[in-house]
């Protein structure tokens, strides 16, 4: 809730405070609001309630009583003059102000909370802005969500972000094919519609608009496409002609009554309007977007369209009140105006309270905006009706009615009036003349076609004979009595006739008939026929079936078998469905081998070209034409995701994408030293690293002419290392594909442990000790070869191993990783795995 808060006070001490004046909220969510109120003391307060619709001054409608509401709204008591109103699976025409007001149990005890909470109710949408390449999403409302929400967004239905921002924090490339939703945390089942950045698709912004006669409409819609294709043609169209559809730029009767507003190239917005003017009631229809690329042979329309249904205005008399009346409820939620005897009286909603009716004075109304569109003028009688004495009224049986071309319909009523008056003429009419009424019975056309079944009491049915579809109109009763005249309001009559729609696309065998028309009264049985056998009865007038081609459909109405519908010949022609990829040989693929990619599809008429592409990190390439795509030698360069599109002269298809994961043996092995530069005497880890798919499994390292290996795993430590360890050693890379090789080489110094004491003592004692060694060794010697001179012409030097000096010397007791090699591995070899 906001943290603004409303307080209504009054001189008196009557007051109302609201919790907060305005509330945006989605539709379909449930909404609470509250409010305190107070009054003097020596009140007690008898009834509560909150109200949108007020009819007279004193005449205001509980929400509870409200049929808008019926089984939506709750009240509840909080505390001690506290009251809160619930109302749940909000719907966009909630949209309004809402009071709260509560009588006490004294007189002129009454109090509104004035102004009230603003209600607003919205649905979720993602727009698309940006440039070609990367656009941003945003989770749009009509309003601002109250209480700043997380905004949850999700990716071909998968969860993938949540933000306060209702923008989405990574840009969203064009070449994806991929879909994005938006929730409210709290709301995740009221999800937005989905946008594709690459598919194809048509967003319309209204699903139904409703218009009046003789005004200006705008149809608006956004669509996308694959960003390699060029739009070259985009209309909107209301009708099939075959399997074409008809450009309502072209089609009879909207010459110079539409305009088409927006750009076929791919801007950011890809928008599009359809303006249609000077409204008739035959333009009432389901408007429907289309484009093609540059081939002419991709094409889409946006399903279900927009419906738009066009409606004039009509005053219309219920007891004491009077309603601006339209045959659908006007887009927008219009001010309407109320005119008495040809001047403005009133801007308000589409009820006019009794209190400002003068006997004998003539109504009419308008919507603001549309002034010029003034609704026909009615008369209004208001003669006293005593305590038993009837008043004046006209009640119909059916404030519609659809009947059958070539059928019989009866429209029956009945109607009342003050028994002092006697009826002089009684009719139906359709239009005015003047400010008089066309009798029927004299209009050219309906000589020996109506008839008057009711009387000069109370009975007032008229019957029409053989309906043609012309006699669609609004019907209405007048009288006419010794003193007064009467008329009630229209009654709707639709002729229509029966014909064969296939109401699904023409991208499967398997699809749905509506028997065409519009919704016949009473709930007819209808009967369906193929190839001329009855094949169902039903109260639907949709049939479903697995259709083959020159099968014949027809349908007619239980009880008039006569008014049969045309047979309609279905050819199927579809595009493509059941689009699939299919990768030979299955399993895993190894570097080397081949692999062949089929496109299956289920297509008519057949599939005349397919395409493959290659998706790989956000990049997208066009790779082969033709069914089947065989990739000789495959190394890893091709791996990624491949999609095929397949095209008829109906349309197109892309499949889904199908990884091809390539596999190969360790590649590109390399040694990393760590400490790097020269290594003194110290500890060092050599680490292996190799490019392999799948991953390597196993790390071995091996040291030249030992035949067990040193070590396994990534890393390999040797401390106390020594100048023999500069050369000798290999790491080996393995995987199921095969194994790499490669030496080591370790940059070691030292210094020369021996001698560490040269710097400090003279060249003579340096001398004297050299001589002192090799006397030594001398003798040693002698004594090992029991005093042979036989070797003296060669010099050896092999001291004790046991001696502290040989142990200086030797650097073999420098580190224990030094050994004595019998066998010698060679340089770097690349071996297969057997």
């Amino acid at each position: 809730m906001s943290n603004c808060v409303s307080v209504v006070l009054s001189q008196k001490g009557w007051s109302v405070t609201y919790t907060t004046q305005s509330i945006c909220t989605l539709k379909g969510s449930t909404v609470e609001m509250s409010c305190s109120y107070t009054y003097p003391s020596w009140h007690k307060v008898t009834t509560t309630f909150w109200f949108t619709k007020k009819y007279d001054v004193e005449i205001y409608v509980s929400l509870r009583k409200d049929t808008d509401y019926k089984g939506r709204v709750t009240y509840r008591s909080d505390k001690t003059n506290g009251h809160t109103l619930t109302i749940t699976d909000l719907r966009e025409s909630d949209s309004t102000e809402y009071k709260f007001r509560f009588i006490t149990d004294q007189t002129r005890g009454k109090y509104t909370g004035d102004p009230g909470v603003t209600l607003s109710v919205t649905g979720l949408q993602v727009k698309v802005t940006g440039g070609h390449q990367d656009k941003t999403l945003t989770c749009s409302t009509t309003c601002t969500l109250t209480d700043n929400p997380t905004y949850i967004w999700y990716k071909n239905g998968q969860h993938l972000d949540e933000s306060t921002s209702p923008q989405y924090k990574d840009s969203v490339s064009s070449n994806y094919e991929d879909s994005y939703s938006c929730a409210v945390k709290g709301h995740e089942n009221l999800l937005s519609p989905a946008i594709c950045q690459k598919c194809w698709s048509v967003t319309y912004t209204h699903q139904s608009i409703c218009a009046l006669k003789g005004s200006t409409v705008n149809i608006s819609c956004s669509y996308t496409y694959p960003s390699y294709h060029e739009i070259k043609q985009a209309f909107w169209f209301t009708k099939w002609s075959g399997m074409e559809a008809e450009d309502l730029s072209s089609a009879p009767g909207y010459e110079g009554h539409i305009e088409n507003l927006g750009d076929k190239e791919n801007d950011k917005m890809n928008g599009h309007t359809l303006t249609i003017t000077d409204l008739r009631e035959s333009d009432s229809a389901t408007y429907m977007f289309r484009f093609t690329d540059q081939t002419g042979k991709w094409r889409y329309f946006g399903k279900p369209g927009v419906t738009l249904s066009v409606t004039g205005l009509q005053v219309k008399v219920t007891g004491k009140t009077l309603t601006c009346s339209t045959t659908c409820t006007l887009t927008d939620n219009p001010t309407y105006i109320w005119y008495k005897n040809g001047h403005k009286v009133k801007e308000d909603t589409s009820i006019l309270d009794s209190d400002s009716f003068s006997d004998a004075d003539s109504y009419s109304c308008a919507v603001k905006g549309h002034e010029d569109l003034l609704s026909p003028a009615e008369w209004i009688i208001l003669s006293s009706c005593l305590s038993g004495q009837k008043c004046w009224s006209v009640t119909y049986t059916h404030q519609s009615i659809c009947a059958l071309k070539g059928s019989t319909v009866d429209i029956s009523c009945s109607y009342t009036y003050p028994s002092y008056h006697e009826i002089k003429q009684a009719f139906w009419f359709t239009k005015w003349s003047g400010m008089d009424a066309e009798d029927l019975s004299s209009v050219p056309g309906y000589e020996g076609h109506i008839e008057y079944l009711g009387d000069k009491e109370s009975d007032c049915t008229l019957r029409i004979t053989d309906l043609r579809l012309s006699d669609s109109a609004g019907y209405r009763f007048r009288f006419i009595t010794s003193g007064d005249k009467f008329s009630g309001s229209p009654v709707s009559l639709t002729v229509s006739d029966l014909q064969v729609k296939m109401t699904t696309s023409l991208f499967s065998r398997w699809v749905t008939l509506n028997c065409g028309t519009c919704t016949l009264t009473d709930n007819p049985t209808y009967i369906w026929y193929k190839n001329g056998h009855k094949v169902k009865e039903d109260t639907s007038r949709l049939y479903s079936d697995y259709i083959s081609d020159a099968d014949s459909y027809s349908c007619a109405v239980k009880g008039h078998e006569g008014l049969h519908s045309p047979e309609e010949t279905l050819t199927v022609r579809y595009g493509q469905s059941n689009t699939s990829v299919s990768v030979s040989p299955s399993g895993e693929i190894v570097e080397g081998s081949s692999v062949t990619l089929t496109c299956s599809i289920d297509a008519n008429p057949p599939v005349d070209k397919y395409t493959w592409y290659k998706v790989t990190y956000k990049n997208m390439s066009m790779r082969h034409s033709g069914q089947s795509y065989t990739i000789h030698n495959i190394s890893s360069e091709d791996r990624g995701e491949y999609y095929c599109e397949a095209e008829n002269e109906v349309g197109a298809k892309i499949s889904k994408l199908v990884p091809v994961n390539v596999l190969y043996k360790p590649r590109n092995t390399s040694v990393s030293v760590s400490p790097s530069g020269e290594i003194v005497g110290s500890s060092v880890t050599l680490t292996c690293s190799s490019d392999a798919n799948p991953p390597v499994d196993k790390y071995t390292w091996y040291k030249r002419n030992v035949t067990s290996p040193k070590a396994s795993g990534q890393s390999y430590t040797i401390h106390n290392i020594i100048s023999e360890d500069r050369e000798g050693y290999y790491c080996e890379a393995l995987n199921i594909i095969g194994r790499e090789t490669i030496p080591v080489h370790i940059n070691v110094t030292y210094p020369a442990a021996v001698f560490s004491w040269v710097p400090v003592m003279g060249v003579g004692a340096v001398l004297t000790a050299g001589a002192l060694l090799l006397t030594i060794y001398c003798y040693m010697k002698r004594r090992s070869t029991g005093g042979s001179d036989a070797t003296a012409d060669t010099l050896s030097f092999h001291p004790d191993p046991n001696s502290e000096t040989y142990t200086a010397l030797n650097m073999k007791t420098r580190s224990p990783e030094y050994d004595t090699l019998a066998n010698v591995r060679d340089s770097p070899v690349t071996q297969p795995l057997k």
